[in-house]
Protein backbone atom coordinates (compact mmCIF):
# COMPACT_ATOMS: atom_id res chain seq x y z
CA UNK A 1 0.00 0.00 0.00
CA UNK A 2 1.88 3.69 -1.17
CA UNK A 3 2.76 5.23 2.19
CA UNK A 4 0.71 8.87 1.16
CA UNK A 5 -2.78 6.50 1.84
CA UNK A 6 -0.97 5.41 5.09
CA UNK A 7 -0.58 9.04 5.65
CA UNK A 8 -3.64 10.19 4.91
CA UNK A 9 -5.66 7.66 6.74
CA UNK A 10 -4.05 8.17 10.08
CA UNK A 11 -5.08 12.09 8.88
CA UNK A 12 -8.79 11.47 8.75
CA UNK A 13 -8.73 8.63 11.54
CA UNK A 14 -6.98 11.68 13.92
CA UNK A 15 -9.61 13.75 12.81
CA UNK A 16 -12.55 12.00 12.99
CA UNK A 17 -11.79 11.34 17.03
CA UNK A 18 -12.08 15.30 17.47
CA UNK A 19 -15.30 15.80 17.34
CA UNK A 20 -16.40 13.03 19.90
CA UNK A 21 -13.96 14.46 22.72
CA UNK A 22 -15.21 17.73 21.63
CA UNK A 23 -18.58 16.74 22.56
CA UNK A 24 -17.74 15.26 25.57
CA UNK A 25 -15.99 18.20 26.89
CA UNK A 26 -18.59 20.59 26.29
CA UNK A 27 -21.09 18.34 28.07
CA UNK A 28 -18.82 18.30 31.21
CA UNK A 29 -18.27 22.03 31.08
CA UNK A 30 -20.58 23.61 33.50
CA UNK A 31 -21.48 27.19 31.81
CA UNK A 32 -24.42 29.89 32.66
CA UNK A 33 -25.48 30.10 29.27
CA UNK A 34 -28.23 28.05 27.47
CA UNK A 35 -27.06 25.13 26.05
CA UNK A 36 -27.74 24.95 21.91
CA UNK A 37 -30.70 22.77 21.41
CA UNK A 38 -31.20 22.26 17.35
CA UNK A 39 -34.19 20.80 17.96
CA UNK A 40 -36.23 22.14 20.54
CA UNK A 41 -38.91 20.04 21.49
CA UNK A 42 -41.00 22.46 23.52
CA UNK A 43 -38.33 22.84 26.19
CA UNK A 44 -38.73 26.78 25.61
CA UNK A 45 -41.78 27.97 25.25
CA UNK A 46 -43.11 31.76 26.18
CA UNK A 47 -44.72 32.39 29.70
CA UNK A 48 -46.14 34.60 31.94
CA UNK A 49 -44.31 33.91 35.59
CA UNK A 50 -46.15 34.25 38.82
CA UNK A 51 -48.47 36.89 39.67
CA UNK A 52 -47.07 39.10 36.71
CA UNK A 53 -49.01 41.10 34.08
CA UNK A 54 -50.70 39.58 30.81
CA UNK A 55 -52.16 42.63 28.51
CA UNK A 56 -54.14 39.51 26.51
CA UNK A 57 -56.81 39.49 29.33
CA UNK A 58 -59.07 42.52 31.05
CA UNK A 59 -57.95 42.31 33.77
CA UNK A 60 -54.17 42.32 33.38
CA UNK A 61 -53.89 39.03 34.97
CA UNK A 62 -51.57 36.37 34.26
CA UNK A 63 -52.65 34.00 36.40
CA UNK A 64 -56.13 32.51 35.22
CA UNK A 65 -58.99 31.36 38.01
CA UNK A 66 -61.07 28.36 36.91
CA UNK A 67 -63.80 28.82 33.78
CA UNK A 68 -66.75 29.08 36.55
CA UNK A 69 -68.40 25.45 36.73
CA UNK A 70 -65.12 23.95 36.17
CA UNK A 71 -64.86 20.31 37.45
CA UNK A 72 -61.48 18.63 38.32
CA UNK A 73 -60.74 15.04 37.53
CA UNK A 74 -61.85 12.91 40.34
CA UNK A 75 -63.86 15.59 42.17
CA UNK A 76 -67.57 14.76 41.37
CA UNK A 77 -69.28 15.48 44.74
CA UNK A 78 -72.54 13.66 43.18
CA UNK A 79 -73.28 11.76 46.84
CA UNK A 80 -74.86 14.15 48.86
CA UNK A 81 -74.46 11.78 51.69
CA UNK A 82 -70.74 11.32 51.88
CA UNK A 83 -69.95 15.00 50.74
CA UNK A 84 -72.73 17.25 52.17
CA UNK A 85 -74.36 14.91 55.60
CA UNK A 86 -77.62 15.14 53.99
CA UNK A 87 -80.15 12.82 51.36
CA UNK A 88 -82.57 15.22 49.63
CA UNK A 89 -82.44 17.98 52.66
CA UNK A 90 -82.64 15.72 55.28
CA UNK A 91 -79.52 15.27 57.68
CA UNK A 92 -78.22 11.67 57.84
CA UNK A 93 -78.13 9.77 61.37
CA UNK A 94 -75.30 7.18 60.64
CA UNK A 95 -71.82 7.40 59.00
CA UNK A 96 -71.93 7.10 55.19
CA UNK A 97 -71.61 3.41 53.66
CA UNK A 98 -67.92 4.17 52.84
CA UNK A 99 -66.90 5.03 56.39
CA UNK A 100 -68.32 2.89 59.00
CA UNK A 101 -67.77 2.41 62.41
CA UNK A 102 -65.06 1.12 64.11
CA UNK A 103 -62.23 1.87 67.00
CA UNK A 104 -59.79 2.64 64.41
CA UNK A 105 -62.45 5.31 63.14
CA UNK A 106 -63.18 6.83 66.40
CA UNK A 107 -59.67 6.50 67.91
CA UNK A 108 -58.52 8.87 64.17
CA UNK A 109 -61.57 11.02 65.17
CA UNK A 110 -60.22 11.81 68.67
CA UNK A 111 -56.75 12.54 67.48
CA UNK A 112 -57.65 15.27 64.81
CA UNK A 113 -61.34 16.23 67.32
CA UNK A 114 -57.97 17.28 69.66
CA UNK A 115 -55.97 18.83 67.35
CA UNK A 116 -58.71 20.92 65.22
CA UNK A 117 -61.29 21.24 67.92
CA UNK A 118 -59.98 21.03 71.97
CA UNK A 119 -58.63 24.30 71.18
CA UNK A 120 -61.94 25.98 71.37
CA UNK A 121 -64.75 23.41 72.72
CA UNK A 122 -62.19 21.76 74.98
CA UNK A 123 -61.39 17.65 74.95
CA UNK A 124 -64.42 16.91 77.05
CA UNK A 125 -66.45 19.10 74.85
CA UNK A 126 -67.90 21.31 77.48
CA UNK A 127 -66.15 24.87 76.04
CA UNK A 128 -63.43 24.77 78.43
CA UNK A 129 -60.69 24.82 75.61
CA UNK A 130 -57.81 27.25 76.36
CA UNK A 131 -58.35 29.96 73.73
CA UNK A 132 -62.05 29.75 74.35
CA UNK A 133 -61.30 30.83 77.95
CA UNK A 134 -58.81 32.92 77.19
CA UNK A 135 -60.68 34.92 74.86
CA UNK A 136 -63.57 35.03 77.19
CA UNK A 137 -60.95 36.39 80.02
CA UNK A 138 -59.84 39.32 77.16
CA UNK A 139 -63.81 40.21 76.30
CA UNK A 140 -65.02 40.40 80.05
CA UNK A 141 -62.05 42.52 81.67
CA UNK A 142 -63.08 44.05 84.20
CA UNK A 143 -61.63 47.08 82.81
CA UNK A 144 -63.32 46.72 79.41
CA UNK A 145 -62.04 44.46 76.59
CA UNK A 146 -58.49 44.50 76.08
CA UNK A 147 -57.95 45.99 72.81
CA UNK A 148 -61.79 45.97 72.01
CA UNK A 149 -61.71 42.21 72.06
CA UNK A 150 -64.92 40.84 70.42
CA UNK A 151 -65.78 36.96 70.58
CA UNK A 152 -68.42 34.62 70.43
CA UNK A 153 -68.55 31.91 72.81
CA UNK A 154 -67.42 28.53 71.62
CA UNK A 155 -70.41 26.06 71.96
CA UNK A 156 -71.06 23.95 74.63
CA UNK A 157 -71.23 20.26 72.62
CA UNK A 158 -73.54 18.71 75.23
CA UNK A 159 -75.66 21.43 75.19
CA UNK A 160 -79.37 19.77 73.80
CA UNK A 161 -79.42 22.36 71.07
CA UNK A 162 -76.17 20.47 69.30
CA UNK A 163 -76.00 16.75 71.06
CA UNK A 164 -79.55 16.05 69.55
CA UNK A 165 -78.02 16.89 65.87
CA UNK A 166 -77.69 14.48 63.90
CA UNK A 167 -74.06 13.30 62.73
CA UNK A 168 -74.84 14.85 59.19
CA UNK A 169 -75.55 17.92 60.47
CA UNK A 170 -72.17 17.87 62.80
CA UNK A 171 -70.17 17.15 60.13
CA UNK A 172 -71.78 19.77 58.08
CA UNK A 173 -70.64 22.43 60.42
CA UNK A 174 -67.18 20.89 60.72
CA UNK A 175 -67.42 21.44 56.78
CA UNK A 176 -68.78 24.80 56.48
CA UNK A 177 -68.82 26.21 59.54
CA UNK A 178 -71.35 27.77 61.33
CA UNK A 179 -72.12 31.17 62.89
CA UNK A 180 -68.32 32.53 63.40
CA UNK A 181 -67.04 29.13 63.57
CA UNK A 182 -64.53 28.49 60.48
CA UNK A 183 -65.34 25.26 58.65
CA UNK A 184 -62.50 23.14 58.06
CA UNK A 185 -63.77 21.66 54.57
CA UNK A 186 -60.58 22.81 52.68
CA UNK A 187 -57.97 22.10 55.85
CA UNK A 188 -59.16 18.15 56.88
CA UNK A 189 -59.58 15.46 55.01
CA UNK A 190 -63.33 14.07 54.05
CA UNK A 191 -62.46 10.84 56.27
CA UNK A 192 -61.18 12.84 58.82
CA UNK A 193 -63.96 14.85 59.17
CA UNK A 194 -66.61 12.16 59.20
CA UNK A 195 -64.42 10.78 62.16
CA UNK A 196 -64.31 13.74 64.05
CA UNK A 197 -68.01 14.08 63.56
CA UNK A 198 -68.44 10.20 64.98
CA UNK A 199 -65.95 10.74 67.52
CA UNK A 200 -68.38 14.00 68.64
CA UNK A 201 -71.40 11.89 69.04
CA UNK A 202 -69.46 9.30 71.07
CA UNK A 203 -68.42 12.12 73.17
CA UNK A 204 -71.79 13.60 73.77
CA UNK A 205 -73.03 10.19 74.42
CA UNK A 206 -70.64 9.70 77.16
CA UNK A 207 -70.71 12.73 78.87
CA UNK A 208 -74.52 12.31 78.78
CA UNK A 209 -75.25 8.61 79.11
CA UNK A 210 -77.33 6.75 82.00
CA UNK A 211 -75.96 3.38 83.84
CA UNK A 212 -78.69 2.05 81.89
CA UNK A 213 -77.38 2.45 79.01
CA UNK A 214 -74.42 0.21 79.91
CA UNK A 215 -74.60 -3.44 79.22
CA UNK A 216 -75.57 -5.13 82.68
CA UNK A 217 -72.68 -7.29 82.64
CA UNK A 218 -70.33 -3.96 81.90
CA UNK A 219 -71.76 -1.40 84.21
CA UNK A 220 -69.72 -2.66 87.27
CA UNK A 221 -66.82 -1.72 86.18
CA UNK A 222 -68.18 1.97 85.48
CA UNK A 223 -69.08 2.01 88.69
CA UNK A 224 -66.21 1.80 90.53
Amino acid sequence: MPRWIIFWALIIASLLCVPPFLFAMIRSTQSAKRPVHIVHDMDFQPRFNTQTANPIFMDDRAMRPPVPGVVARGEVFDDSALYGGAIDGEWITELPEQFPMSMDLLNRGRERYNIFCSACHGFDGSGGGIVNLRAIALRDNSEGPVDETTWTEAKNLHDPTVSTQPIGEIYNTLTNGKNTMAGYGPQVPLEDRWAIAAYVKVLQRSQDAKIQDVPPDRRAEVMQ
